[in-house]
């Protein structure tokens, strides 16, 4: 599921973004001037494979999530610097993971543009990224052991999710818990981790810590299994790469763990371990547009859309929670 926040955002997803960011748009204005900054390096073609990557592009939905769970645990002002160091680090450990993504697929389109894979090669794009995960742990170093250890962690289960992922590729016996055992990895661990940074920032007790960490992962999920939905429905023009992607190139998306589980004709053309092309390329596509199948991919990211509301009933009321609450509820609205 090399898709990681791919698609780019269209006019009324931008707007429903806005309308939910609206609690933390100083916040969020701060962040982005930060982040702009800390894209620049001595090199020059560091700093432009970063801002290409970078600037004006993706939803910032990990940095929007982050302030919004501070204010939600009632942070304070006094540490408002803290919160957005820390919501910019996970947006260049996230964005740093994108360029290594599409080294590692061979991907040719980010954003419904030439990924920088596509358009710098593969060692400029490599160093990029390695650049952007030294200024993401430049800004924790200044944080307490343990934040720093939660942000190391969620790259460590990254890093292992890229593996998993990549193990296994064509394998029609994938099972669904071998899904979200990738998923939760590769996607949910970096939510996850800034739940658990945010409401910890903000002096929140532990078991709002944790449910606030649980409340990323369910989160996480959820996107990521929207996101493997569109895969298959597109238009390339709406999601900013080649439709069906994941299943050319054998990846266990939602939609492909879910038709090879119900379908021997799918799961006999997607073990055969070489990318899928031409007619059964289309032919498996349209099996996994089969209404039932969506309707069943729905309704799981229903289940962790409704297991991370739930989460929402431990902090107290607040504008910012209704921030949170959209946030999660925007997740069923994108288009599958």
């Amino acid at each position: 599921m090399p898709s990681n926040n791919a698609e780019p955002a269209t006019a009324a997803e931008i707007t429903a973004v806005a309308d939910i960011a609206a609690p933390v748009k100083d916040e969020l204005c701060a962040a982005e001037a930060r982040l702009s900054h800390l894209l620049d390096s001595n090199e020059s073609l560091i700093s432009e494979i970063c801002h290409y990557l970078v600037d004006g592009s993706g939803k910032r939905l990990r940095p929007l999530f982050i302030l919004l769970v501070y204010r939600a645990c009632d942070g304070p002002d006094r540490k408002i610097d803290d919160a957005i160091d820390a919501a910019i680090a996970l947006e260049l450990i996230h964005s740093a993971t994108l360029l290594h993504d599409d080294i590692i697929d061979g991907g040719m389109l980010r954003r419904g543009k030439p990924s920088a894979f596509a358009r710098y090669g593969n060692a400029p794009s490599l160093v990029a990224g390695d650049f952007l995960f030294c200024r993401a742990f430049e800004l924790c170093g200044r944080f307490d052991e343990r934040l720093v250890r939660t942000a190391a962690q969620a790259c460590i289960q990254l890093t292992e999710g890229e593996v998993m992922e990549g193990r296994m590729r064509h394998n029609a016996a994938a099972t669904l818990d071998d899904y979200l055992a990738v998923i939760t990895r590769k996607t949910a661990s970096l939510f996850a981790a800034g739940g658990r940074v945010a409401a910890d920032l903000a002096g929140a007790p532990p078991k709002l810590i944790t449910a606030m960490d649980k409340l990323g992962l369910a989160l996480g999920r959820a996107f990521q299994m929207v996101d493997d939905l569109l895969d298959v429905i597109g238009p390339e023009e709406r999601i900013g790469k080649p439709v069906g992607s994941d299943l050319r190139e054998g990846i266990i998306s939602l939609p492909v763990v879910l038709g090879v589980q119900s379908n021997g004709v799918l799961a006999q053309d997607f073990r055969a371990g070489t990318p899928i092309e031409g007619p059964a390329f289309e032919r498996v596509l349209a099996m996994m547009r089969e209404p039932s199948l969506l309707v069943r991919g729905r309704a799981l990211a229903a289940e962790q859309v409704a297991a991370a509301r739930d989460l929402l009933h431990q902090l107290a009321p607040s504008v910012y929670r209704d921030g949170l609450a959209a946030l999660i509820d925007d997740q069923l609205t994108r288009p599958a």
